[in-house]
């Protein structure tokens, strides 16, 4: 990967947003300043992701970032420029970087956003310090929280980057291929923490990085209970297990989020057990479920329990944990379900879903393999989605069916 073209593809991407997304977003909202303030290495999470690509994320002393005129002028109360925000800051006129800040916003007389959030970690970027300094200079203003304007701004894609996000899924989905086949996969011999490391030195080794440690996991026949992928120690893969993988990468900021699974075959075996093939497509089946009840302005609770209700009416037994993605892992938005709470998420599940937003199909559904005398087993699954106007596509396919290792 060019190192340049990638910042400069970055940067371009970046351009755009603010031009175009920041002002629609606060002219929709009703807000006529909004007001970004960061520490280097305590950076508020919008502002990571409005910083030039050279900068990697990390912000200059204070760098304080100001949206004006409903977005559309911007500036950096900073003696030198940011990307594309134009200083306003003269230190040797103005000593004090908040007070330059009030002289500056003087004029405004609506209401000024400010990152905080109860309910979202990545719209309550602010420091204590920075907004008790902030509301101090700023005190005959009206400073509201900036909530939908940091959860627009995180979770809306403009056009063009669904196809670097649907690129991303491509190559992260190649790596699940080869890490869940006989390339990798010798049974008797090889581990999940082998697999798991296999995955992460091919991203290292081809210049980007994974967000998470892939999680990896076997369920095999005598097992008393299924577990989640990260709780389950080191096991060597042996035939007969199926396997299965937790994995995400970053490429060109965008994050992507997958599960799958593999069957190992037994000595004379040419294909998976009869259950586990219904149990993946009961799997497929629930994702479809989930995907035809996403509806731009629907909340993560009401799709959530829509989505449960057929799937009971159709006997799949599912539990679904969906969340949004992109600039992060788990990313700014509404949520669909915990694995731990199906009952709905009180403040974020409540939020409606945006329009051109990028989603992990997240979920799981429950099965008895007969090959295994009845044994209990899962099939989870995560997929990563694009939400257009007509309903939720995926962005680089699905698994449809268990992958072979030999």
């Amino acid at each position: 990967m060019d190192v340049r073209q990638s910042a400069d593809l970055r940067d371009r991407v970046l351009e755009e947003r603010l031009d175009n997304l920041v002002p629609a977003l606060m002219k929709r909202h009703g807000f006529e300043a909004w007001v970004i303030a960061s520490r280097e290495y305590n950076e508020d999470p919008v502002a990571r992701t409005m910083l030039p690509a050279n900068w990697y994320g990390s912000a200059r002393r204070r760098t304080i970032l100001v949206f004006t005129d409903h977005g559309d002028s911007r500036a950096a109360m900073s003696r030198y420029p940011v990307g594309s925000f134009a200083p306003v800051w003269q230190p040797e006129s103005q000593p004090d970087q908040w007070q330059a800040l009030a002289e500056y916003l003087s004029h405004v007389t609506g209401p000024i956003g400010i990152d905080f959030s109860e309910d979202f970690a990545l719209a309550d970027g602010i420091t204590s310090t920075e907004e008790r300094q902030m509301a101090t200079a700023l005190g005959g203003h009206n400073l509201v929280s900036a909530m939908p304007l940091a959860i627009g701004w995180l979770e809306t894609r403009i056009e063009g980057e669904r196809q670097h996000m649907a690129e991303a899924c491509r190559i992260a989905h190649n790596y699940l291929r080869r890490a869940l086949s006989s390339e990798v996969i010798k049974p008797g011999f090889t581990t999940t923490e082998d697999v798991a490391w296999w995955l992460a030195q091919q991203v290292n080794d081809d210049g980007m990085i994974i967000w998470f440690h892939p999680g990896v996991s076997v369920q095999r026949k005598g097992d008393s209970e299924s577990t989640p992928a990260d709780a389950l120690a080191n096991r060597t893969i042996e035939r007969g297990d199926l396997v299965h993988i937790d994995f995400g990468i970053v490429r060109h900021g965008y994050h992507t989020d997958q599960q799958q699974h593999a069957y190992v075959l037994k000595d004379g075996e040419t294909a998976a057990p009869d259950s586990m093939v219904r149990g993946l497509a009961s799997g497929n089946r629930a994702q479809d479920i989930l995907m035809m009840n996403m509806t731009a302005d629907l909340s993560g609770n009401e799709v959530l329990a829509n989505s449960l209700n057929q799937a009971r009416d159709e006997g799949v037994r599912t539990t679904i944990y969906t969340h949004p993605i992109g600039l992060h892992g788990h990313a700014a938005g509404s949520t669909i379900g915990m694995w731990d709470n199906q009952n709905g998420i009180p403040g974020a599940g409540d939020y409606p879903l945006g329009e051109s937003t990028g989603w992990s199909i997240e979920l799981s559904v429950d099965f008895e393999v007969e090959e295994w005398d009845g044994q209990p087993a899962k099939i989870m699954f995560e997929e990563d989605a694009f939400l257009v106007d007509d309903g939720a596509e995926f962005l680089d396919g699905r698994q449809e069916e268990l992958w072979l290792v030999e």
